[in-house]
Formats: C-alpha cells, sequence, structure tokens
C-alpha cells in the first residue's frame, strides 16, 4: 500500500470514529485506485451544526404611569404573561429583562407551560418545567442587563403558545416593559408558580421583564427582525389573536417551503420614533439591542418614520426649511440603520410609510404629505434599501392615495384593521427572504 493510500485510509478512519462519537453516520460513496491499488473511500455525514434561533420577541421601554404595575402589585407575586412563537423546537431558553432597571431585579423562580386557555391564562400541569438560570431555580438581574434561562427540553411547535410563570418577592425599582402586549397577563399575590389556575388574578395587555424565546435548532433556520412602531406592533389588534402583520407574514413564510425554517421577531413600540425618544427609546437607540443581539437574525425589515412625522407638526407649523430638515434627517436615520446591519451581514428591507391624511391624532398637512412621498421615493428608490415592501401602496385608497383605504382603516386614519394587516403582511417580497 502506497503511502498517500495509507494516508486516505486512516484519515476516513478517524472521521468514522469521531462520527461515531457524536451520533453521525457514515456510508461508502465509492471506489477509487491509487497506485494501482483499489480503495474504498467512505464519506462521513455529520449532523448540522446546532445554533439557537429567536422565536419570539418583544421590545422594552419604561412603561408609562398608565401601564405601569404599583410597586404593591409586584410584592410577593406571581406574574403569568403567554408568548406566541413563530418557529418551533424541542429545546429553548428564555431571556428575561432588567434593562431599564436602576437596580439589580431579583426572581424566585421561573417555569414555562403549555397553555389551555389564553382568556383565563390555565395551563395543561403536565408540561410545566422549571427553568434554571446558571444550575439554580432564581435569577438576580443586574440593572441594565438580560439574562438567559438554561436550556429546557420542551415540545414547542410552530405558532404554539407558551406560558412563562415567574415569582417576585419584592417589586423592582424600575419596572422593565412591553406595554402593547395584546396579549392577556395574569398576576395573583403569593408563589402560584406551578398552580395550573391562578383563581382571582388581575389581567391586563401588558408584558414585564421578558424579552425573548429562543428555540435549538439544526440546519439553515434564522430570524427575521422587524424594527416599528405602533403600526408592527399591532394597534387596533384585538387581544389574544396574534393578528399584527407580523404574524400574519410568519405565517405566511411557514406556508412557503423555501422559507419555512424562519422566524418573525416583533420588534414594534407604539409611539416609536426614529430620531427622538417617544414613550419608549428611539429607533436607532434601539438597534444593537432589539436587531443585532438577536439569536439567529438574518434579515430585518423596518417600518418607522410615521411618528416622526406626525409629532413634528402636531402643535406647530413647519417652515419649509424646517420641512426639508425633517426629511433630511429621517433618511439619514435610514441609512444609519442600513449601515449598521450591513456591518453584520444583515440585508435590509424599508417599508414604505402609509398614508395618514385625516389622523384622529396628527394633525397632517400637505407639506406633511409632500415630506412622507418623499421619504417614500427614497426608500423605494435603487441603490437605499436592499428590498422594499410597498405597504403605502397597498394600504392606500385609489380614490384618495393621501388617505387609508377605508376597507383597511381601523377608523383612526392611522392604524390598519386586521383586514389592513394582512394586506401589509401580502405586500412582503418573499423573494427577499431566498438570497444566497
Amino acid at each position: 500500500m502506497s503511502a498517500r493510500l495509507l494516508k486516505r485510509v486512516v484519515l476516513a478512519c478517524a472521521l468514522l470514529a469521531c462520527a461515531g462519537c457524536s451520533g453521525g453516520t457514515a456510508g461508502t460513496v465509492g471506489t477509487g485506485s491509487t497506485g494501482g491499488a483499489a480503495s474504498t473511500v467512505m464519506r462521513v455525514r455529520l449532523p448540522a451544526p446546532a445554533h439557537w434561533v429567536g422565536t419570539w420577541a418583544a421590545s422594552q421601554q419604561i412603561p408609562e404611569p398608565g401601564n405601569a404595575l404599583a410597586p404593591a402589585e409586584l410584592r410577593n407575586a406571581t406574574l403569568r404573561q403567554i408568548v406566541h412563537l413563530t418557529l418551533g423546537g424541542k429545546e429553548l431558553r428564555v431571556r428575561l429583562s432588567n434593562v431599564f432597571g436602576t437596580r439589580p431585579l431579583r426572581i424566585e423562580s421561573v417555569s414555562i407551560a403549555r397553555p389551555v386557555s389564553l382568556a383565563t391564562g390555565a395551563i395543561e400541569p403536565s408540561t410545566s418545567k422549571a427553568l434554571t438560570f446558571n444550575g439554580r431555580a432564581g435569577v438576580t438581574i443586574p440593572a441594565g442587563a438580560v439574562y438567559y434561562s438554561d436550556p429546557v427540553a420542551f415540545d414547542a411547535p410552530p405558532f404554539s403558545n407558551l406560558a412563562i410563570t415567574m415569582y417576585l418577592k419584592r417589586p423592582p425599582a424600575r419596572e422593565t416593559s412591553h406595554p402593547g402586549s395584546r396579549e392577556t397577563s395574569f398576576l395573583v399575590h403569593g408563589e402560584h408558580v406551578s398552580e395550573a389556575i391562578l383563581t382571582g388574578a388581575r389581567r391586563f395587555a401588558h408584558w414585564f421583564f421578558i424579552s425573548g424565546v429562543d428555540v435549538l435548532r439544526h440546519g439553515p433556520a434564522a430570524a427575521v427582525v422587524v424594527l416599528g412602531d405602533s403600526l408592527t406592533d399591532g394597534h387596533a389588534t384585538a387581544n389574544n389573536s396574534n393578528t399584527r402583520w407580523p404574524d400574519d407574514l410568519a405565517r405566511r413564510l411557514a406556508k412557503t417551503p423555501p422559507t419555512r425554517a424562519l422566524s418573525v421577531l416583533n420588534a414594534g413600540l407604539g409611539g416609536n420614533r426614529l430620531l427622538l425618544n417617544g414613550l419608549g427609546p428611539n429607533a436607532l437607540a434601539r438597534v444593537d439591542r432589539d436587531v443585532l443581539s438577536q439569536d439567529g437574525v438574518r434579515y430585518l425589515i423596518v417600518l418607522e418614520g410615521v411618528n416622526d412625522l406626525g409629532t413634528a407638526t402636531l402643535h406647530r407649523t413647519l417652515t419649509p426649511a424646517q420641512n426639508a430638515a425633517l426629511v433630511r434627517h429621517i433618511i439619514g436615520a435610514y441609512e444609519q440603520i442600513i449601515l449598521r446591519a450591513h456591518a453584520h451581514g444583515i440585508p435590509v428591507m424599508g417599508g414604505t410609510i402609509p398614508p395618514f391624511m385625516g389622523s384622529t391624532y396628527y394633525h397632517p398637512s400637505a407639506a406633511t404629505e409632500a415630506d412622507r412621498e418623499k421619504i417614500n421615493d427614497w426608500i423605494r428608490a435603487p441603490g437605499h434599501f436592499d428590498a422594499v415592501a410597498h405597504f403605502a401602496g397597498a394600504l392606500r385608497d385609489p380614490s384618495d392615495p393621501h388617505r387609508l383605504r377605508p376597507a383597511y382603516d381601523s377608523g383612526d386614519n392611522l392604524h390598519p384593521n386586521a383586514a389592513g394587516y394582512r394586506v401589509m403582511a401580502d405586500a412582503v417580497p418573499l423573494s427577499f427572504f431566498m438570497r444566497r
């Protein structure tokens, strides 16, 4: 046997032994000859590397007083919150957040389970699993930090709901929250984490201290992050219905074989702006935490700007120079988001801003509408975003393009209804997600 052939046989045997240790498989793929001697070459099929992918996420902020819990409510309290997953898996982990806390947040215990009722928060006890953090039941999260749970085996089918129940002895110094959950949460006093039903629970549509759920996946699974405002957060949708446009997009991706392994992470915040803080931090300040740090993120969609346009003229009239500066600054913010995402290899789709003339909250003028159209022209022009979702074109009234089509209007001339959100999801070109 030649030295070259001997080297090949030794390498094949080593790979075969390695595959046996890691659960891989090997098979004979053919024969060849070196120096006249016949040889059998083994090709080893190794398992696809496992990696974490976000299946649900929520952007965080300091809740405004009307959406916050009184400190007494979170003293000796059990809090059950339900989230809707997109991508399924057999192993998951939960991300807790104290991003806006001013002191360490102590959570005594956390469990997950499959809910049997979104209206009552009742769980299926046989599915309940206690979470650990560095091997312990409780966790202390530093101020300004997030904390991952240890991985836990849990059967989470695609588009299933997950109940996350936690117990706090003491309230936080300042709450970290997602006010627009569109999902019912439940709170009772005492330690009741493992109980199937939280009898007499207080109910509200806000999330507290939870910012993400990841699933362990093998193969090419990845996440799509949608950075937006209340149009993305799902304002005007019914609670527990999961009919925001990112929800509709996730279902659409799941029905298309090339995009079936993509999750959708909703990074929408009500009232969000590109340039200034509002109810929550501005969009540029959120890019690191809400986009780049998401596990498995591969694509980004941006729909921001209507609140910048609306608030700019809510209490005053702008001069032509101020209008021009506003448009320039909004476009500059888009450019910054694109640069940041591209630096991490993430392509970005831009969404055109839908019309909002006649808004019952904002009072856009003809100049505001002209600014919106200039911004949308920039979004749609080649060489800026990597792709475009023409939401404005899908939602506008053909007989009055400065307004939402009545069939898609929730009633405030600003936010779509459920039918309008479905149209938005359908306006996203799926070819964007099929690039190699």
